[in-house]
């Protein structure tokens, strides 16, 4: 095992050496590697940023909770379209009769959303999203408010003009001046301001909460039709802390049936939504954007590879002499192997880990620039130095076994 070790150290300080006495050569063979692993390792960091976002964003949302809706998030293959565009929207009345039915169910609440010009003074921000929800709307949605209150039964039932805004759309309406009691217009209809949400920062499915507007379903009512389709009219329903949402979905298609009045034989004229059918959802894309980046890195790397083999074979040839001398003074040809193969590892290698320290700053500048987190996990620096070292293994082992193979007196005469 000493031997071994020791041939190991020495063949290595040979390839050092050669690498260190060549280093433009060794400058333009790094290149193809670098490039190579740059490309393979960034588009592996990217795809985990974004869906490391993609997954936030999803149980942001809570995985407790079913939403009752006219289309379904994903749709068969097999089912005609027409079937859904003839189905009835959700309704504030079905909400009502749901929280009486459900039994599972914790809160529920009927929610729209729609886009007006918010304003307050001089100050307007178009196409805000406004939020008109009953009243427990905060149980079924998981947010924080910072500054005021959330509202109360009275100010829902009633239809009270008040309203809770973004962080970012209080600093828009208002700047430095505390919003709390202040009067904001929607659309020409006055609301007061109770309650501002705590940041949440940029959501990759416009979840956030920083530029909406919320306001009681029966305020609403004033100036929108809550059964136009193109408001997005959904139930939200929430199971109990130790009921599964399978179970949930069992009761609530049961309900809704009775409550739409379907014979037995009818179709569900309604979609009973879980957050959990858009993470399925996206198991296929992420498996195919890491499936399409690494076929694309890999080409990459094997170009480099190329480069490296080409360059290992010009060294064979310039070190023949040497080859032969090292095996008349008694050198093995699994030494002369060990020796270039170990060139060959440790360029590409360098090479790897330049690339990875590339993708490092990209990964620094990016979180610079945007509210996203890009990280260069460990999985992925492994992955970069593993497809480093198979690219010198395959690259070098040709050239190693031909100056391993070489006959000494021939080599000493070249």
């Amino acid at each position: 095992m000493r031997l071994v070790w020791r041939l190991f150290l020495e063949s290595v300080s040979f390839a050092l050496q050669s690498l260190m006495a060549n280093r433009l050569r060794t400058l333009l063979s790094l290149l193809g590697v670098t490039i190579g692993i740059l490309a393979i390792v960034a588009v592996f960091t990217m795809v985990d940023a974004l869906e490391k976002n993609v997954r936030t964003s999803i149980s942001s949302l809570g995985d407790d909770l079913v939403f009752v809706q006219k289309w379904p998030m994903s749709f068969g293959a097999d089912y005609p379209w027409w079937k859904y565009f003839n189905r009835p929207e959700a309704t504030s009345q079905e909400c009502d009769e749901l929280k009486e039915r459900l039994q599972l169910a914790e809160a529920a609440s009927f929610k729209v959303e729609f886009s007006r010009t918010l304003s307050h003074s001089s100050n307007s921000v178009e196409r805000t999203k406004v939020i008109a929800a009953s009243h427990d709307y905060d149980q079924v949605r998981n947010f924080e408010i910072e500054r005021g209150r959330y509202f109360t039964n009275a100010e829902s039932s009633n239809g009270r003009a008040v309203v809770v805004i973004g962080s970012l759309l209080a600093e828009q309406l208002f700047g430095p001046i505390e919003p709390i009691g202040k009067e904001i217009k929607i659309d020409g209809w006055k609301a007061s301001v109770i309650g501002v949400f705590k940041k949440e920062g940029e959501n990759i499915f416009d979840f956030s909460t920083d530029e909406v507007a919320l306001i009681p379903l029966t305020y609403a009512r004033n100036f929108i039709d809550l059964k136009r389709g193109q408001n997005g009219p959904m139930i939200i329903v929430k199971a109990h802390e130790e009921v599964s949402t399978d179970a949930l979905v069992d009761e609530m298609t049961g309900a809704l049936r009775a409550i739409r009045r379907l014979p037995p034989a009818a179709d569900d004229s309604f979609a009973l939504n879980r957050t959990s059918i858009l993470s399925k959802g996206f198991d296929s894309v992420f498996s195919v954007m890491n499936m399409a980046g690494f076929y694309i890195g890999l080409f990459s790397v094997l170009v480099g590879g190329f480069g490296i083999a080409n360059i290992m074979f010009v060294s064979v040839r310039e070190r023949t002499n040497q080859v032969g001398i090292q095996k008349a003074l008694g050198a093995k040809n699994s030494f002369i192997l060990f020796q270039f193969l170990s060139e060959a590892v440790i360029l590409c290698i360098i090479g790897g880990i330049i690339g990875l320290f590339m993708v490092f700053l990209l990964t620094i500048g990016a979180n610079i620039a945007t509210e996203y987190e890009f990280t260069l996990s460990l999985v992925n620096i492994l992955r970069g130095l593993g497809i480093s070292t198979v690219i010198g293994l395959l690259s070098g082992i040709l050239p190693a076994a031909m100056a391993s193979q070489m006959d000494p007196v021939a080599a000493i005469r070249s």
